[in-house]
């Protein structure tokens, strides 16, 4: 019984240990060719941050927030809004 305690709290602890260090799925943020590139990842563009509006009126999709995303792709926001590739 001592045995199977000690494997349970053994594995348990080795789970959370690699769970608690993440991989970084992308190592620096994509940055697209075009806005035509960027829209089939994110339909509504990417945006800097949750706060920022739109100049251009209203869109059909919602922003996707990323300020990484959006530092790499900044020359995408003509309007400078602070969403790149809107629609």
């Amino acid at each position: 019984m001592k045995k199977l305690a000690t494997t349970i709290i053994a594995s348990s602890l080795l789970i959370g240990v690699t769970m608690s260090n993440p991989t970084p799925i992308e190592a620096a943020a994509k940055s697209y060719k075009n806005c035509a590139e960027l829209n089939k990842d994110y339909k509504g563009g990417v945006a800097k941050d949750a706060n920022v509006k739109n100049k251009g009126g209203k869109t059909k999709y919602k922003p996707f927030v990323s300020a990484e995303l959006y530092k790499a792709n900044i020359t995408k926001d003509r309007d400078k809004d602070g969403i790149a590739c809107e629609r």
